[in-house]
């Protein structure tokens, strides 16, 4: 399960539990549509409660980010398992983005230079 939302150019992605291909696609969607809105975009994506993914999502989610290499400025992940850490830095083999790993969402805003929303 996901949540998204939208603060301007800031979408945050919430995911619970095991993310899946149809989460994937509900993300994809999502993202798509905030690209073509603004061109340009910043993701926080809040990975603490996720347990694991399944390999079509993780199939998925590669060529979604390859596509997309370019169009994402600066990404937050939040997390506290080591695990996040190596796939995040992984992740920058394929995509421009900045990224960054956070074991809070005050450290992940604060980076991304958004001050607004609650802290989780």
């Amino acid at each position: 399960m996901i949540t998204i939302q939208h603060e301007d150019s800031l979408t945050i992605i919430g995911v619970f539990a095991t993310f899946d291909v149809a989460d994937f696609r509900q993300l994809e969607k999502e993202v798509g549509n905030q690209l073509h809105a603004l061109g340009r975009i910043d993701l926080m994506v809040d990975l603490r409660d996720m347990m694991g993914y399944t390999l079509d999502a993780a199939m998925e989610d590669i060529k979604f980010t390859r596509e997309h290499a370019r169009d994402v400025g600066r990404v937050a992940i939040l997390s506290d398992k080591e695990s996040v850490v190596w796939t995040a830095l992984l992740s920058r083999l394929f995509v421009r983005a900045e990224i960054r790993v956070f074991d809070s969402e005050a450290g992940a805003r604060e980076w991304l230079g958004v001050t607004t929303g609650t802290s989780g």
